[in-house]
C-alpha cells in the first residue's frame, strides 16, 4: 500500500513540475494540458488538470489529493519548454522510466535562462535595427534605434527584477526609449524620432502573449485566453503610456 501510494504521488509530481515548468516560461495553457495528462497515461492512470496562467489543478483518479501549485512569476524561455517536451515523449515512449524523467525535470527547472543577459540585450537591439529598417526607416537611424532598444530592453529586465511588477517595469522602460530617442535626434545621431521608437519598442511588445491568447482561445480554454488577451493589452497600454509620457518633457 505504502510503494503504491508513493508511486502515486512520484506521478503526481512528475506531470505538475512537467507542468510548472512549461507555464513558467511561455508554453501554451492547452499545451501543458495535454502534456500533463499525456504523461499521466504513460503511467497508466486516469488524471484530470486546469490551468490557468497563475495555477495548475491536478488531480489522479483514485487518488483523493489533489494538488495546487501557484505560478506567479512567468517569463519565456522557449528552450525550457522544448526541453520538458523532449523528456515528456521521451517517458511516454518507455525510454525513460519516472524516476529519470523526474530527476532530469529538476535538472531543467534549475537550470539558467537559455541565454544570459547581454545576449538578450545586443539581440534586442540589432532586433530594434531589424524593425527600424522593416517600418520604412533611414540606415541612417539604425544605430539610433539600436542603441534605444537595446537600453530599453536591458532596462525592462532589470525594473522587472527590481520591482517585480511587470507592467511598471515595461512603462519605465518605454519612457527611457521615448527620452533616449528625442535626445539622439537632438544630438544628429538619428534624423526620424517617430521610426526610431517604433523600432525600438518592438522587443517589448508582447507577441507570444497575443499569439498564447489566440490560441488558447482557439482550443476553448477560455478564462486562460481572455487573462493572457487583457494581460497583453494592459502591456501594450503600458508601452504606449511609457511613450506618452514623453511627449510633454520633449
Amino acid at each position: 500500500m505504502d510503494d503504491k501510494s508513493d508511486e502515486e504521488r512520484l506521478i503526481m509530481d512528475v506531470c505538475l513540475l512537467a507542468g510548472k515548468i512549461m507555464l513558467q516560461n511561455g508554453a501554451e495553457t492547452y499545451r501543458v494540458e495535454d502534456t500533463m495528462i499525456r504523461m499521466a497515461k504513460a503511467c497508466h492512470v486516469s488524471a484530470n488538470s486546469f490551468v490557468t496562467p497563475t495555477g495548475i489543478i491536478f488531480s489522479v483518479d483514485g487518488v483523493h489529493k489533489t494538488n495546487l501549485i501557484r505560478v506567479s512569476e512567468r517569463g519565456i524561455d522557449l528552450q525550457k519548454v522544448t526541453r520538458v517536451n523532449t523528456i515528456s515523449r521521451s517517458f511516454c515512449s518507455g525510454s525513460l522510466t519516472i524516476q529519470q524523467a523526474y530527476d532530469r525535470l529538476q535538472e531543467v527547472e534549475s537550470s539558467p535562462h537559455a541565454y544570459p543577459f547581454w545576449l538578450q540585450s545586443v539581440t534586442a537591439a540589432l532586433a530594434s535595427g531589424c524593425f527600424l529598417m522593416m517600418f520604412n526607416g533611414a540606415w541612417s537611424d539604425f544605430w539610433a534605434a539600436f542603441i534605444c532598444g537595446g537600453m530599453g530592453f536591458s532596462l525592462s529586465l532589470y525594473f522587472n527584477r527590481l520591482t517585480g511588477v511587470k507592467f511598471f517595469a515595461e512603462f519605465l522602460a518605454s519612457f527611457a526609449i521615448g527620452i533616449a530617442a528625442f535626445l539622439s535626434v537632438k544630438l544628429g545621431i538619428g534624423h526620424f524620432e517617430d521610426k526610431i521608437i517604433i523600432g525600438s519598442v518592438m522587443p517589448l511588445v508582447p507577441g507570444l502573449l497575443i499569439t498564447n491568447a489566440v490560441r488558447d482561445l482557439m482550443a476553448g480554454h477560455l478564462v486562460s485566453g481572455t487573462s493572457k488577451g487583457i494581460e497583453a493589452l494592459l502591456t501594450a497600454l503600458a508601452i504606449g503610456g511609457g511613450i506618452a509620457a514623453t511627449l510633454p518633457l520633449v
